[in-house]
């Protein structure tokens, strides 16, 4: 359920849960939705689509977009989460696993909050439920004593459980999902009792593919899920687009005292990202090592709010390539030995060369 505390002022948070930011945009989907809704859904898998990519309804409402890419993909997800299975949300870091997966349950179930998030040591009491000692000293196992997870509240509410980064949670953990997922039901031995889901519920699961091997899935659990793999953005245009609209929501939200970036600037940025990333050129006539980092879209967007902080408290307010620099630096060099070779032979040999990105050249080579 959602915890927020009604004593802060909502403008006050530093960021306000999906179904809090967008309702507005929820409230009028709601509105105009006459589709069929699966039980305890607050809109139909249409709109809760329409919420995601964005568009314009019939009434000249515009929804904003949430995810930048292949409507395809939401269209799985969302349709997964009719049925009786639980989603996996699985992709390299940086590809909207986490954002996603909140926005698909503010909109299933109004509610984003339901939420696990995994470690190595995320436990079984974590994960299914646990106990309030003094209640369970004194009266001993009881309905009072006992502590429900976001899991057990998700499914007694019939709403969305997320879990987030599942295979950093040990296996054995993680294979406690296993009934919950296929009969829908979580045994509680000490009362000899149990709770059985309600209509609407399901569970929301993140993986990152860097991960592999840390605690892989079980063949049990994977067949509990069905996984559905968020690309990194397919083009450049789609990647400056979602760091654009990233960048100015993050910008509004921490009250940076900046202009949003210039186009150019983010342009380039991405670019950098890109190549390194892909280990070419985008034009493909040179090749590049590729460093260690990951590199992700969401690492685009951080280095540029850092350079907007920069600039905004310690400049003109205006971003350049001196407010980036660091940041950008810091992004790609992971390893002191070897991407710091990776990015230097980029740089003389990609950067330097291309006659309208010489600021950017003379800022890295000041930083360094």
């Amino acid at each position: 359920m959602n915890t927020s505390t009604s004593t802060t002022p909502a403008d006050a948070v530093m960021r306000q849960h999906a179904e809090q930011q967008f309702a507005e945009e929820l409230a009028e989907l709601a509105r105009q939705d006459q589709r069929t809704r699966p039980e305890n859904w607050a809109l139909s898998p249409w709109a809760v689509v329409r919420y995601l990519m964005g568009g314009r309804l019939d009434n000249g409402f515009e929804v904003s977009p949430k995810y930048i890419g292949n409507e395809r993909l939401m269209e799985v997800a969302v349709a997964t989460l009719a049925t009786d299975r639980g989603l996996l949300l699985y992709g390299v870091p940086g590809t909207a696993k986490s954002w996603v997966s909140e926005h698909l349950a503010a909109a299933i179930s109004g509610d984003s909050t339901l939420l696990i998030q995994g470690t190595a040591g995320t436990s079984e009491e974590q994960l299914r439920y646990g106990w309030n000692y003094a209640q369970l000293l004194a009266h001993g196992p009881s309905e009072k004593a006992l502590v429900p997870s976001p899991l057990m509240n998700a499914m007694r509410l019939g709403k969305i459980a997320r879990v987030e980064e599942l295979t950093r949670i040990p296996a054995d953990v993680q294979d406690s999902l296993i009934t919950v997922l296929s009969e829908k039901t979580l045994p509680i031995p000490e009362l000899g009792s149990e709770v059985q889901a309600v209509r609407g519920f399901s569970v929301i699961a993140t993986a990152n593919n860097r991960d592999k091997g840390v605690n892989e899935l079980s063949s049990a659990l994977k067949r509990r899920f069905n996984t559905v793999v968020l690309p990194v953005p397919s083009s450049e245009e789609e990647e400056v687009s979602i760091v654009v609209r990233r960048v100015a929501d993050m910008g509004r939200a921490l009250q940076l005292p900046a202009e949003p970036p210039a186009l150019k600037e983010v342009r380039r940025i991405v670019q950098i990202f890109r190549e390194l990333r892909n280990g070419k050129t985008e034009d493909g006539k040179t090749q590049l090592k590729s460093p260690s980092a990951t590199l992700s879209t969401a690492e685009v967007i951080s280095v540029i709010n850092n350079g907007m902080a920069l600039a905004g408290h310690f400049g003109d307010g205006v971003l350049r390539p001196h407010d980036m620099a660091s940041g950008l630096i810091g992004a790609i060099v992971k390893d002191p030995v070897q991407d710091a070779v990776v990015w230097n032979e980029y740089l003389e040999a990609v950067v330097k060369e291309r006659s309208d990105w010489k600021d950017l050249y003379r800022a890295f080579r000041d930083q360094a």
